[in-house]
C-alpha cells in the first residue's frame, strides 16, 4: 500500500505540474488582468464623468454671467433683456470661438461625435487631443452664449481626449485603445444624461458599432462611474418630468404613433439635409467672399442673435422649450413656429461651425413635433386619445433616433432622461418607424453622413474602409527574398506595366492588379523630385488579398469577441 501510495502521490503531484498548474495560472493572469482593466475603466469613467459634468457647470456659468439664468430659464430670462444685448452676446462669441478653431485646428473645424467614430475604427481608439481640447472650448463658449446646439458631441469627444491620454500612456493595443474609449464615452453620457443604461449603450452602438461581449462589462462600469458623478451633483433628479400619467389606450393610438414616427422621420430628414446644406453654403460664400475663416462663427452668431431677438428659445440647448413641449405649454402654431425657426438656427450654428452637438436639437425638435401632432389627434378623435404628452414623449424619441442612427441607445436615453416608462409600446413604435424610414431618405446618421462628406466611409463596413487603410508595406517582397521574383522579371514589370510605391493602400493596389490581370507588381520608389526611381521588390495579389482577409478577420473576430 505504501509503494502505491506513493505513487499516487507522485502521479498527482506530477499532473499539477505538467498539466493543471499551467492552466491554473494562465486563467489566474487572465483574471488579474481582466481585474486590471475593470479597474481602469472605472477610473476612466470617472474622469469622463467629471469632464462632462464640468463642460455642463461651465455652460450653465456661462449662460448665467452673460444672461442671468442658465437653460432652465434662459428663453423666459433673455425674453425680458435689452434686444442690443441679446444680438451682441452670440456675435461676441463667435468671435472668439473662430479665433479658437483658427489658431488650434488646421482646418477651423469642431470635433465631436463622428470625430470619435473615426477614432474607433481607424485609429485604434485615439481620437486629437490638442483639437478635442479646442473643440471643447470652442462649444462651451457657443452654448453659453447663445448658439443653438447640444452639449452630447463635445462631451463625447472630451471623453475620448481623455481616453486617449490613458491609452498613450500605457501604449495600449487597438483593441484595448478602442475599449477604453468605449468606456469613457459611455461615462460621459451617462454623466450628461443621468442615464447609466443608454450611456452603455451608446458607447456600442453608436461609437464602436459592436455589441462584443467582451467589452460590455468595462464600458457598463465606466456607464455606472459616470452616473454617480451625475448624482452626486444633482441627486437622482431626471432631466424632464412629465406632468401626467399617461393614458393611453395603446390597441386603438397605435396607428396614430405608426403614422407619427413616419413624420419624425421626414422631421429628422429635413433637419439634417439643412444642416449640411448650410455648411456647404458657408463654404462656398466664405470661399467667393475671401474673408477669414476665423470670421465665419462670428458672422453665425450675427444671425443666431437677429433670429433670438423674436425667438429667445433658440439660445443654448433648449431645455425650457423641450420641457414646455412635453408638458403641454404651447399651443400648435407655436410649436410649429418654434420648430421651424429652431431647424434654422440649428442649421446656422452647426453651418456655421459655432460648435456643440445635435442630439439636444433633435430632442428639442422632437418634443415640438411630437406635441403639435399630438394636439391635432386629439382633436380630430378626442374620445379614442391619450394625452399629448405622450405624443411629445414619442416624438422627442423618434426624431433623436432618425438622426443618430441608434434607436436602441435613443429611446433608452429619454426613457431615462424622463423617468416615464409606462409609454414604451408607443415609444418603440414611433422610433422604429421614425428609424427605418430616414435610413430610406439619408441612407446614414448623422455623423456617419458628416465622414461620408468627408471621405470617409464607415457607413459601408469594414470591407469598405479597410482597403484604405492598410498599406502594402508589410507584403512587399524584397529583391533579395527567397520566394521573390527575378530582379530582371521584376524590373520588366516595371518597365511594362503599373507600380506601386511602399506607400499605396490595398484600395489603389487591388484595381491594379484586376485591370492588369498580373500576378505581381513592381514596388518603386522615389528619395526626390529630380530623383531616379528605384526598384525595391516586389508585391503579390495573392499576398495582397490574405492580408485584407486577415485585417476582416481581426475586425470580426473582435466585433464578436
Amino acid at each position: 500500500m505504501r509503494p502505491a501510495f506513493a505513487l499516487l502521490v507522485r502521479r498527482t503531484l506530477r499532473w499539477w505540474r505538467r498539466d493543471l498548474y499551467p492552466v491554473l495560472r494562465i486563467a489566474a493572469d487572465r483574471a488579474l488582468r481582466q481585474v486590471q482593466f475593470w479597474v481602469l475603466a472605472l477610473l476612466i469613467g470617472i474622469a469622463a464623468g467629471f469632464a462632462a459634468l464640468g463642460f455642463r457647470l461651465g455652460i450653465s456659468g456661462v449662460q448665467t454671467a452673460l444672461y442671468g439664468a442658465d437653460d432652465l430659464t434662459l428663453a423666459s430670462v433673455a425674453r425680458d433683456l435689452p434686444w442690443s444685448w441679446v444680438l451682441v452676446v452670440p456675435v461676441l462669441g463667435g468671435l472668439v470661438v473662430g479665433l479658437i478653431l483658427d489658431r488650434f485646428t488646421p482646418d477651423g473645424r469642431v470635433r465631436a461625435v463622428s470625430d470619435v467614430i473615426e477614432g474607433a475604427a481607424l485609429d485604434g481608439g485615439r481620437v486629437e487631443v490638442r483639437e478635442g481640447l479646442a473643440s471643447a472650448a470652442a462649444s462651451l463658449i457657443t452654448l453659453g452664449t447663445g448658439g443653438s446646439s447640444g452639449r452630447e458631441g463635445p462631451v463625447v469627444h472630451l471623453a475620448g481626449v481623455v481616453s486617449t491620454a490613458v491609452a498613450r500612456r500605457i501604449k495600449a493595443s487597438p483593441v484595448t485603445g478602442r475599449e477604453l474609449l468605449g468606456c469613457a464615452v459611455a461615462g460621459a453620457v451617462a454623466s450628461s444624461f443621468n442615464a447609466p443604461i443608454a450611456g452603455a449603450l451608446f458607447a456600442h452602438e453608436v461609437v464602436l458599432r459592436h455589441f462584443a461581449t467582451r467589452a460590455f462589462a468595462p464600458i457598463a462600469i465606466a456607464a455606472v462611474a459616470g452616473t454617480v458623478i451625475n448624482r452626486l451633483q444633482f441627486g437622482g433628479l431626471t432631466e424632464f418630468m412629465l406632468p401626467v400619467e399617461p393614458d393611453l389606450a395603446f390597441h386603438i393610438e397605435l396607428p396614430a404613433f405608426m403614422v407619427l414616427g413616419l413624420v419624425c422621420a421626414l422631421v429628422a430628414a429635413a433637419m439634417m439635409g439643412g444642416i449640411f446644406r448650410a455648411d456647404s453654403l458657408a463654404t462656398r460664400a466664405m470661399a467667393r467672399i475671401g474673408w477669414p475663416r476665423w470670421s465665419r462663427p462670428a458672422l453665425a452668431g450675427l444671425a443666431l442673435g437677429v433670429i433670438a431677438i423674436p425667438f429667445p428659445h433658440i439660445i443654448g440647448v433648449g431645455y425650457e422649450t423641450t420641457a414646455a413641449a412635453l408638458s403641454g405649454q404651447i399651443g400648435l402654431g407655436q410649436a410649429v413656429m418654434f420648430a421651424v425657426v429652431k431647424a434654422l438656427a440649428v442649421a446656422i450654428t452647426l453651418g456655421g461651425r459655432m460648435g456643440g452637438g445635435v442630439f439636444s436639437p433633435a430632442l428639442v425638435m422632437g418634443s415640438l413635433t411630437g406635441l403639435a401632432f399630438g394636439i391635432i389627434a386629439t382633436t380630430l378623435a378626442p374620445g379614442y386619445s391619450g394625452s399629448v404628452n405622450v405624443y411629445a414623449f414619442a416624438g422627442m424619441a423618434a426624431v433623436g433616433a432618425a438622426v443618430l442612427g441608434a434607436p436602441i441607445s435613443t429611446a433608452l436615453i429619454v426613457f431615462e432622461m424622463t423617468g416615464d416608462w409606462q409609454t414604451g409600446i408607443a415609444v418603440m413604435t414611433s422610433v422604429s418607424l421614425s428609424s427605418a424610414l430616414a435610413s430610406t431618405l439619408v441612407r446614414r446618421s448623422f455623423f456617419l453622413t458628416q465622414l461620408e462628406r468627408r471621405g470617409i466611409h464607415l457607413s459601408e463596413g469594414p470591407q469598405a474602409w479597410l482597403p484604405h487603410q492598410l498599406r502594402v508595406t508589410p507584403v512587399i517582397r524584397a529583391l533579395d527574398a527567397p520566394d521573390a521574383p527575378t530582379e530582371d522579371l521584376v524590373r520588366a514589370m516595371a518597365e511594362r506595366g503599373p507600380t506601386v510605391a511602399p506607400t499605396t493602400t490595398l484600395a489603389e493596389a487591388l484595381p491594379l492588379f484586376e485591370r492588369s490581370g498580373a500576378v505581381f507588381l513592381a514596388v518603386t520608389a522615389c528619395d526626390g523630385p529630380d530623383d531616379p526611381l528605384r526598384l525595391i521588390g516586389s508585391v503579390h495579389h495573392v499576398d495582397v488579398l490574405r492580408a485584407l482577409n486577415q485585417a476582416l478577420e481581426q475586425t470580426a473576430a473582435e466585433e464578436h469577441g
